[in-house]
């Protein structure tokens, strides 16, 4: 048997990775590894340098347990350790996994136990194998993997749907493993038989025995013996049961055979290791560099084959994004790939990309030499398709409504008339026989159809008149499971357990609002998927679903009060957080309070009362917004829910912080802080992590009350807890209310261009429009302060142009004060004030004092550019207005600022004691934050001026 005589020993370098001895060697010495540690070394090395997932790892190294990521890290960690100087071998691709770095040759290496006679020199074999037409693409770590099976395993079975590339990849492996197997290989097809009692006739026929009389298995198994052979089974599946009797009677009677088949199903017998061909490897949705596209081997197929067909083929930019929409649509799957790169040779990707809508009459040209079933798509799922029974053709077709995974409870919810347990057999024969792929995690079992399956699915359910009750039953589905999910498990982390059914939502409501679906279950839907697009950061989905929905609601509709209500609030609440100021927000968010009054709906009242103080909030409104959150408290006073009342002391912690009561924004935060310790349910109407939004606001008054090291602190922990929160929306607050500016008043440009980027980049990648157009500004103003006046003032302006309305909410008043300031550093005095006094009015108009101060601190500054224009007195005027003002706010940072540019004019005024008068108090009430800029920049004034 093979692999009793020889063992694989990988090399590279001086190092050599014996599977055999289990040795990971450096020029011959052993190094100090465990054997977990060796595990992952054997399965990156048989990965042949292509990317390892960092879950398939996990459970291929722990087998059905539950494993922390930190465990695979520190194995992780001890394999570089015994790579020494070479540790950047192993390669970490963030976020995804693992590669093995290095050209590593496979060889075949003699046993050296003591008595075991030595190898014969290879000799001549026999075989039937085709030479290869070219090199297989992406199919390297298969090769590598299927050849370490079969140097372990008799019988070994390749499995996958059709198209997979099994046979191919099949013979390519019989043939890399014949030279060292010391026997003979030989390919047997049966997809032309139609029986399986002919199976043996066709063993027979590849072997050259005489004809005639009769043929069995036993009879095969009897004239092949002990002879050294490597038998190739290609496509089993129709013939099933003659492939088993075959192989079972091989297996039994002849010690030297090794078998290989492929089948769209294992065979189920005895002694079989079931390997399951995977798709090619196919780009993200992101929207990646072309070098990462290109890493991909469904994209590298898709251009050799394209190239082949047409020399000048040479995609890049937005032309190579098409290749990778290309071979994501079609899973990955080469035969797929192969027929689409036939079209784009003579039709062009665009047009290729275009239409995969209609693939099946697309993707019609296979080679001229194929077999039939593999001459069109089509024809190679309906060899799939055919070879199904009744009830598991059935169960198919309604599997095709589910867009994208589903669990074994779904798909019985679709199925009428037909029990669970049968259910439960047809999708487990489904999976068996490659045509749904399964997924099998702790506490996280799910099912899936490639896109192409569930395409060629989907018109064989409308054919069959079974689409509409299909429909119907799936959107009910998940409308059930998403108001069973907040109502009875409101805590539920709705990311992890229904985003992935964000597709099922969609389909279900695409299909409710169309001319064969149904209103009404479309509106309940809708309601019901609220908490999802939330919890999502999806508003803008959110808005538009429940703008549809509100204008198809049917006022037949059972209870379409409440249903009336809930999408009131929704969308109220979705143009709230994605729009900021929208006059749609607060008639919406004011018909839901109507509503909630009406049906005494306590839930429905706070969140529209909330709504309607955070709509004030963007408006500027803060004494209207201050009067809703009182508002909101006593509705809260009855709650049951403890949250509610930690909502409303934010609400008015956020109103007291705007109007500049920064004292009493304190004592309210506060309270919600330190009843976080008790907090063990998320709050239902807070779109955002309430323990991070509470820090992160909690930083910027601390921050203005001068307590410098404690706001620093809870910023950093902040983004820690941000990022692992994984809220899109959460992490945008948390960087752009609280590390962004606290980090530039800070002084502190390097921390604060870094926190800059990465709220760009998230903004980017979740399409978040609003802190997009911050941060666009946020980067111009670290420009500017970085010396580069002209470049910062150039994006500030064209950022606050672009924003439109935007910039009336309270988060862009720091990027409008620090144009004003850019505009007095271009000598654009006029300009300055003009900006900084627009400023101030809107400010004083709307109570909006908490940045008064530095306005004022500004527009002092800008009046001693031109003292021609503008007296000193003025100057003196808006720093003494501006002391005055932030003492009364409780704000010791915006004393300071403005405590030094006063100071700073006694100096040059030669009225030293008056600046060390003004200057002192400030500095001296500060008790920490001894390391920011405009606390040392006092202490060195303060140095200057000497002894009083």
């Amino acid at each position: 048997m093979p692999g009793q005589d020889q063992r694989p020993v990988y090399k590279f370098d001086a190092w050599e990775i014996d599977l055999a001895r289990r040795e990971m060697r450096l020029n011959g010495v052993s190094t100090d590894l465990g054997s977990r540690a060796f595990e992952i070394v054997e399965t990156l090395v048989q990965s042949g340098g292509e990317l390892v997932d960092k879950y398939d790892l996990m459970n291929r190294i722990w087998p059905g347990a539950v494993v922390e990521e930190n465990t695979l890290q520190a194995q992780i960690s001890a394999i570089r350790k015994a790579l020494g100087p070479d540790r950047g071998l192993l390669k970490t691709i963030a976020g995804r996994g693992y590669r093995l770095l290095g050209d590593w040759i496979v060889q075949q290496e003699a046993l050296a136990a003591a008595g075991t006679p030595a190898v014969e020199p290879a000799r001549g074999y026999v075989t039937n194998l085709a030479a290869p037409s070219g090199a297989l693409i992406g199919r390297q770590t298969a090769e590598a993997q299927l050849l370490a099976l079969l140097s372990t395993y008799r019988m070994v079975t390749m499995t996958g749907p059709g198209g997979i590339g099994k046979s191919v990849l099949a013979q390519a492996v019989a043939r890399n493993l014949l030279p060292a197997f010391g026997g003979d290989g030989l390919l047997v097809e049966l997809v032309s038989l139609r029986d399986s009692a002919l199976v043996p006739f066709a063993v027979a026929t590849v072997l050259g025995l005489p004809g005639g009389g009769e043929i069995s298995f036993e009879s095969l198994a009897r004239e092949i013996g002990a002879r050294k052979l490597l038998l190739v089974l290609d496509n089993c599946e129709h013939l099933i049961e003659g492939a088993a009797r075959l192989a079972e009677a091989l297996l039994r009677s002849c010690p030297n055979t090794t078998i290989l088949t492929t089948s769209r199903e294992v065979l189920r017998i005895d002694g079989e290791y079931a390997y399951r061909v995977l798709p090619l490897d196919v780009p993200g949705q992101d929207g990646a560099a072309d070098d990462t596209i290109l890493e991909r081997s469904a994209v590298q197929l898709l251009i050799a084959r394209t190239k082949a067909l047409n020399a000048d083929f040479s995609p890049h930019g937005e032309d190579l994004q098409l290749v990778a929409a290309i071979s994501r649509q079609l899973d990955g799957i080469p035969l797929a790939i192969e027929f689409a790169a036939a079209r784009v040779a003579t039709l062009g990707l665009k047009q290729v990309a275009a239409r995969l809508h209609d693939r099946f009459n697309l993707l019609t040209r296979g080679f001229r030499t194929a077999l039939p079933r593999h001459q069109t798509l089509l024809a190679t799922l309906d060899w799939s398709y055919e070879l199904l029974t009744e009830t598991e053709a059935r169960v198919l077709r309604h599997l095709a409504m589910f867009n994208g995974d589903f669990s074994l409870d779904a798909a019985a919810a679709l199925m009428e008339n037909l029990d669970a347990v049968s259910v439960t057999d047809s999708l487990a024969d489904l999976v068996a026989k490659s045509l749904v792929a399964a997924d099998f995690r702790p506490g996280d079992d799910h099912f899936r159809l490639l896109d192409t399956t569930r395409a060629y699915a989907l018109e064989k359910l409308h054919g069959a008149g079974e689409h509409r009750q299909a429909a119907r039953r799936h959107a009910e589905y998940f409308r059930d499971a998403l108001v069973k999910a907040e109502v009875e498990d409101p805590q539920t982390d709705w990311q992890k357990s229904y985003g992935r059914h964000l597709g099922n939502v969609r389909a279900g409501l695409d299909w409710a609002f169309s001319p064969d679906g149904d209103a009404r279950i479309g509106a309940e839907l809708t309601a019901a998927a609220v908490p999802l697009w939330v919890h999502l950061s999806l508003f803008g989905e959110c808005r538009e679903r429940a703008v549809s929905a509100l204008a198809k609601l049917d006022n037949g509709t059972a209870d379409p009060t409440r249903l009336r209500m809930q999408l009131s609030a929704a969308l109220g609440g979705s143009l709230t957080y994605s729009q900021g100021r929208a006059r749609e927000a607060a008639p919406a968010l004011a018909t839901a309070l109507e509503l909630a009054d009406r049906l005494d709906d306590k839930d429905y009242r706070l969140r529209a009362l909330w709504g309607l103080c955070v709509d004030q909030f963007n408006n500027g409104e803060f004494l209207k917004a201050l009067e809703f959150a009182q508002r909101f408290t006593k509705a809260a006073e009855g709650s049951t829910d403890p949250t509610d009342l930690m909502l409303a002391d934010r609400l008015l912690a956020v109103s007291l912080h705007f109007l500049g009561d920064q004292n009493g924004a304190r004592r309210h935060i506060d309270q919600v802080d330190q009843s976080l310790a008790f907090l063990t349910e998320k709050p239902k109407i807070f779109p955002l992590d309430l323990r991070i939004s509470t820090h992160y606001f909690r930083a910027r008054i601390l921050w203005l009350q001068g307590l410098a090291d404690q706001a620093i602190r809870l910023v950093e922990h902040n983004i820690e807890e941000g990022r692992a929160n994984g809220h899109a929306l959460t992490f945008c607050s948390v960087l752009g209310q609280g590390a962004c500016p606290i980090s530039f008043l800070a002084g502190d440009f390097d921390a604060a261009e870094r926190y800059g980027e990465i709220l760009f980049e998230h903004t980017e990648r979740h399409a978040i429009r609003l802190w997009r157009l911050w941060v666009g500004c946020f980067k111009g103003m670290i420009l500017a302060k970085r010396g580069d006046t002209d470049a910062g003032l150039a994006l500030l302006r064209s950022e606050i142009d672009r924003a439109g309305d935007a910039r009336l909410l309270p988060r862009f008043l720091l990027p409008l004060g620090e144009l004003a300031a850019c505009l007095g550093e271009a000598n654009e005095v006029e300009k300055g004030l003009a900006a900084v006094d627009e400023t101030l009015g809107r400010c004083r108009a709307r109570q909006e004092q908490w940045y008064v101060p530095e306005l004022l601190r500004i527009k002092g500054e800008l009046m001693l550019k031109d003292p021609q224009r503008h007296p000193v007195s003025s100057a003196e005027q808006c720093f003494a207005e501006a002391l005055k003002l932030a003492k009364q706010q409780g704000a010791l940072f915006w004393e300071l600022r403005n405590a030094l540019s006063f100071a700073r004019l006694r100096i040059r005024q030669d009225r030293k004691t008056d600046a060390r008068q003004i200057l002192a108090p400030a500095y001296g009430a500060f008790i920490e934050g001894h390391q920011i800029a405009d606390v040392r920049e006092a202490k060195t004034l303060l140095d200057g001026l000497g002894a009083k």
